[in-house]
């Protein structure tokens, strides 16, 4: 199952470290959690904060262990193709979390959410009958007007499930797409 997943974090530093998750998959399916700190995480940006809006006390209060948030996620995220909008950014909060946790740092792999748009676009044209030859153009055409239109949407909440249900929402859109313009390609023959 695809699932698409977003970090929030402390800073964009080396040293940076997450401080909330969510994630959400194509049935439906979703989770949040605010991550409270290891006690080795000290790396804070007030800048950072004013973007996601959550504090250090907020963390520190109402977030759950950084190893129990770890163990959740392999428990309920593996097995499954899980998409980031930004996976270098992602991929290395993940990495510092499973740490954190002692669990293997590549427990679980990000991929870059451009890849499953571009599987669901051509995906949805094979489904559908287009012509081998003719997919490509097709999809890239799909593609290029849906960043064109998703970059004047604005920047995104910057809360992690939010920004995880924006990207399954593009995704769907997507697939909607590429059946409608499928449909019309086939109508004009």
């Amino acid at each position: 199952m695809i699932v698409f997943l977003d970090f929030e974090a402390s800073s964009l530093g080396k040293r940076g470290f997450p401080v909330e998750v969510g994630w959400v998959a194509e049935d439906g399916s979703e989770e949040s959690h605010l991550i409270r700190p290891a006690p080795d995480w000290d790396d804070w940006s007030e800048e950072a904060e004013g973007i996601h809006g959550l504090t250090r006390e907020v963390l520190e209060r109402e977030g759950e262990p950084h190893d129990a948030v770890a163990r959740r996620m392999v428990a309920v995220l593996t097995g499954h193709a899980l998409y980031a909008s930004a996976p270098s950014w992602d991929g290395q909060w993940l990495s510092r979390l499973l740490r954190a946790a002692g669990l293997p740092r590549h427990a679980l792999r990000l991929r870059d959410t451009e890849e499953a748009q571009r599987e669901a676009v051509l995906d949805a044209l094979a489904e559908a009958g287009i012509p081998a030859e003719q997919r490509a153009g097709l999809a890239y055409e799909i593609l290029s007007a849906a960043i064109a239109e998703s970059e004047q949407e604005g920047p995104p909440a910057h809360r992690a499930l939010a920004d995880a249900k924006q990207e399954l929402e593009r995704w769907r859109e997507l697939r909607r797409r590429a059946a409608g313009a499928a449909a019309q390609a086939l109508g004009g023959r």
